[in-house]
C-alpha cells in the first residue's frame, strides 16, 4: 500500500491526520483526511463516516465544521475521502457541478469517466480497509453522515450497506437525483440514458427496501438550492409507505453553509452516537 502521511495535527486531543495514497480502484492518487479520537481508556471506537459536497475535497469539513470536539467528546473516529478522483489524466468538465469535484458516489459506466469514476467502491471497499488499518481498537461499527451531494452519497452508501451501516445522517442532501437538475445531468453522463439502471444510485428509490438503517435529516428554509435541486417530497412518499425510519428537520433560516452544517452537528453527532453503542 502506497499509503503516506503528509499532515497531523492535535486537536482536542485527538489527532487530524491527512494521507495520500494511489486507489488501484481510481487508476490515480487519493487524498483523505482521518479524525483518531485520544481514546486513553483504550476503548472500542466506531467509525463515523463524512462525505462532502460538490466542489469540496477532504479539507471542507475538517477546516470549517470544528467537529474534532465532538468526535473527542463522544470517542468516536471520522473519515473524510475527497469527493471525486483527481489528476491531469482523469476525465473532467468545465462546470461545477461534473467531473472532478462532483463523483456523485455512484460506479460510472459511460466513457470516459468509467475508468476512474468509481467513488461508491472505492469508499465502499478500498478506503474502507484503509480506514480501518488506521484506527487502534476498531469496535467494528459504522455509521454514515454528508452534506449535499455527499448527503446523497451517505445515503446511498448507507442503505447499499444497510447490514454494515448503524445509522445515516444528512445536511440538505439530494433526496432524489433522478428527478433533479444536479442529479438528470450527473446520472446521464456517468450512467447514460437507461433510467431504470439510475434506480440504484437514488435514494428515493433505495428507501423503498425493508431494513433500512435510521435516518436524519436536515435542510434549511433559507438554502438557495431548495427545493429545485434538494426537493424531499417523493423521497418522504418513499419512505412513509415502506415504514423506513426517517426524522426529517427544516431548520428556519439556515443556508447551505458550513454555518447550518456547525449550528446541528451536535445533534447529528448524538443520533450517530446513539446508534453506534
Amino acid at each position: 500500500m502506497s499509503l503516506k502521511l503528509i499532515e497531523k495535527r492535535r486537536s482536542f486531543g485527538g489527532e487530524q491526520c491527512k494521507y495520500t495514497h494511489y486507489s488501484e480502484l481510481l487508476q490515480c492518487e487519493m487524498t483523505f483526511s482521518i479524525y483518531l479520537p485520544s481514546n486513553k481508556e483504550k476503548k472500542p471506537i466506531p467509525l463515523i463516516w463524512w462525505l462532502s459536497g460538490l466542489t469540496c475535497t477532504d479539507d471542507n469539513f475538517s477546516q470549517k465544521s470544528g467537529f474534532q470536539r465532538l468526535a473527542e467528546e463522544y470517542q468516536v473516529a471520522v473519515m473524510i475521502p475527497d469527493t471525486s478522483p483527481r489528476g491531469e489524466h482523469v476525465a473532467d468538465d468545465e462546470a461545477y457541478d461534473l467531473g472532478q469535484g462532483a463523483g456523485f458516489y455512484l460506479n460510472a459506466t459511460q466513457e470516459p469517466w468509467a475508468k476512474h469514476y468509481k467513488m461508491y467502491s472505492y469508499i465502499a471497499e478500498e478506503l474502507s480497509a484503509i480506514a480501518k488499518s488506521l484506527i487502534p481498537h476498531f469496535s467494528g461499527k459504522e455509521s454514515m453522515m454528508g452534506h449535499s451531494m455527499g448527503g446523497h452519497g451517505a445515503l446511498v452508501v448507507g442503505m447499499k450497506n444497510k447490514e454494515r451501516f448503524r445509522a445515516i445522517s444528512a445536511f440538505a442532501p439530494i433526496l432524489s437525483p433522478s428527478k433533479i437538475p444536479w442529479g438528470l445531468k450527473a446520472f446521464s453522463t456517468y450512467l447514460g440514458d437507461d433510467k431504470e439502471a439510475w434506480k440504484a444510485w437514488d435514494a428515493s428509490e433505495l428507501i423503498k427496501e425493508a431494513g433500512m438503517p435510521p435516518i436524519l435529516i436536515t435542510q434549511g428554509t433559507e438554502d438557495e438550492f431548495y427545493p429545485k435541486h434538494l426537493d424531499e417530497t417523493y423521497f418522504l412518499k418513499n419512505a412513509q409507505e415502506n415504514n423506513a425510519v426517517v426524522q426529517y428537520e427544516k431548520a428556519e433560516g439556515y443556508d447551505h453553509s458550513y454555518f447550518f452544517i456547525a449550528t446541528f452537528l451536535e445533534e447529528h453527532f448524538a443520533f450517530h452516537k446513539n446508534h453506534l453503542r
